[in-house]
C-alpha cells in the first residue's frame, strides 16, 4: 500500500527540540543537555527543513551560514548539517526531496555558490552532485619512545597550558590569520568557538577536560593545540592516551614544539589524531613516519551550486582559459559549456557557445574546486573527457593549489 509523502516546511525554533531528538537517534548518540543549549545556539531555522507525520518529526536537513577557505579566497558556502529520516520512514524518498529542495533553495537565493558538508557514509551524497573536496589523515601513533623529532634549531618560544575557553580570544585571533590561507577551513564567530570548545563531562569517554597547548613565539601567540589525556594501565605500568582535536601553528617552530610535547607527554604511551591534513608537517618531522599509522579517510564533500559564480570565486596556481561541459542533472541552470579564464590574480566563467575542451558532471567540479583532487586522476577514472588532446596536461596544474585542503570543523 503506498503511503504518502510527509509534506515538507520550513522549522522555527520550536522544532529544534525534537530536531535534535530524531539526530540523537539516526546517529545513536542523544545530545546531552549543554550539547543541546550549545547546537541550539547554532542552528537556523529558516535554514532548515523537515517532514513530520502526525506530528511526528520524520526527517530533517538544515545549513548553516558560513564562509569556506577555497584556493586564494573565501566564499559563502552553505555548510550543510543536521541530516536524518527516522528509521520508520526510510525508503520513501524523503531524503531524496529534502536535498533536492534544500540545493534549489540554495541556487535561487543566490549568495552561496558552494555547498559543503561531512558525509556519515560516503555513498549518500554522489548522487546529489557533492565531490569529495578534500580528504584526512587519521593517525593512530605510539608516543615517547617511539617517535623521534628533531631538536629545534632556533631560540625556543614559550609554552603554556590553559582551559580553553580562558584563551578563546587568543585562539580566534590566531585562527581568524592563519584561516585564509588554508582550503577548507571555515569560520568561527562566537557561537562557533562555543560550539568547537563545547566539551561536556558526559561526552569526554573516560578523558580529562580539554586543555589548550599555546606556543608564544617573539610576537606573541603563533600555535596552539586542543587536546585531551586518558589514564591507561597495564600490569607493566601506564599505557596512557593523547587525543589530539587540533593543531594550528603559523609557522615549524610553534609546530614543532607542540608536537614535541604532545609526543612526550608523562604516562602516556599513544595518541590519536582523526583530522590531519594529507600534506601534514609532522609526516616530514618524525623519524619513521610508518609509525604514525596514517589511514586515509574523506572529509570534506563539495557541491557547486551555481558554476560561473563558483569557479569565478576561487584562484587558480596557473593560469586557464578553458571552455568546459558541465553536466548537472538536479540544477540545469549549470549544465553547458562555460568558458573559464583566470590565474593567481583572478578569474571570470560566462556561458560559451565555443567548442569544449573538457566534459565532466558537477560533482567533478566539487571534487576539484578546493584544489585536493587531481584533474588527471579524474580523467584515469573515466570521470572526466577530454575532448581536445593536451588539456587536461595544459589545464591540470590550475586546478591545485600550494597547500592541500585540510579538514578542520566537523559541523
Amino acid at each position: 500500500m503506498t503511503q504518502p509523502t510527509p509534506e515538507v516546511r520550513v522549522a522555527t525554533a520550536a522544532d529544534f527540540d525534537d530536531v535534535a531528538e530524531l539526530l540523537g537517534d539516526a546517529f545513536h548518540d542523544p545530545y546531552n543537555a549543554e550539547s543541546r543549549e550549545v547546537a541550539r545556539g547554532v542552528f537556523e531555522p529558516d535554514r532548515s527543513l523537515l517532514a513530520r507525520d502526525g506530528g511526528n518529526l520524520m526527517a530533517h536537513a538544515a545549513a548553516f551560514t558560513r564562509a569556506l577557505t577555497v584556493p586564494g579566497a573565501t566564499v559563502p558556502a552553505a555548510h550543510v548539517t543536521m541530516v536524518a529520516v527516522a528509521t520508520t520512514h526510510r525508503r520513501r524518498g524523503l531524503l531524496r526531496t529534502l536535498m533536492h529542495r534544500q540545493l534549489r533553495e540554495i541556487h535561487d537565493a543566490g549568495r552561496e555558490p558552494v555547498a559543503v558538508l561531512w558525509a556519515s557514509e560516503g555513498r549518500i551524497y554522489p548522487r546529489f552532485g557533492y565531490g569529495l573536496a578534500a580528504q584526512r589523515l587519521s593517525l593512530d601513533c605510539p608516543a615517547t619512545t617511539e617517535l623521534r623529532l628533531p631538536e629545534p634549531t632556533s631560540a625556543p618560544g614559550t609554552l603554556r597550558l590553559a582551559a580553553p575557553a580562558a584563551v578563546q580570544p587568543e585562539l580566534a585571533r590566531l585562527y581568524d590569520r592563519l584561516r585564509v590561507d588554508r582550503p577548507g577551513w571555515s569560520d568561527r564567530d562566537e557561537r562557533w568557538w562555543r560550539y568547537v570548545l563545547n566539551d561536556p563531562p558526559g561526552e569526554r569517554g573516560g578523558a580529562t577536560a580539554r586543555r589548550a597547548l599555546l606556543h608564544d613565539g617573539p610576537d606573541g601567540l603563533d600555535g596552539y593545540a586542543l587536546w585531551r589525556s586518558r589514564q591507561e594501565w597495564q600490569r607493566t605500568g601506564p599505557t596512557g592516551l593523547v587525543q589530539v582535536d587540533e593543531v594550528v601553528a603559523a609557522g615549524p617552530d610553534a609546530y614543532l614544539a607542540l608536537w614535541r610535547t604532545l609526543l612526550s607527554v608523562d604516562l602516556t604511551r599513544r595518541l590519536t589524531y582523526f583530522r590531519a591534513a594529507v600534506d601534514d608537517p609532522l609526516l616530514r618531522l618524525v623519524d619513521e613516519p610508518r609509525q604514525l599509522g596514517p589511514q586515509l579517510l574523506d572529509a570534506l564533500w563539495v557541491r557547486v551550486v551555481d558554476v560561473p559564480a563558483a569557479l569565478a570565486a576561487r584562484r587558480y596556481a596557473t593560469a586557464v582559459d578553458l571552455v568546459v561541459e558541465v553536466t548537472d542533472t538536479l540544477l540545469p541552470e549549470n549544465t553547458g559549456r562555460w568558458r573559464l579564464t583566470g590565474g593567481p590574480q583572478g578569474a571570470t566563467c560566462a556561458r560559451t557557445d565555443d567548442p569544449a575542451e573538457l566534459a565532466c558532471d558537477v560533482r567533478c567540479l566539487g571534487e576539484l574546486y578546493l584544489g585536493g583532487a587531481g584533474l588527471t586522476a579524474l580523467a584515469a577514472a573515466g570521470r572526466v573527457r577530454e575532448l581536445r588532446p593536451g588539456t587536461l596536461a595544459a589545464a591540470g596544474p590550475a586546478f591545485g593549489w600550494h597547500r592541500a585542503p585540510a579538514p578542520m570543523d566537523i559541523f
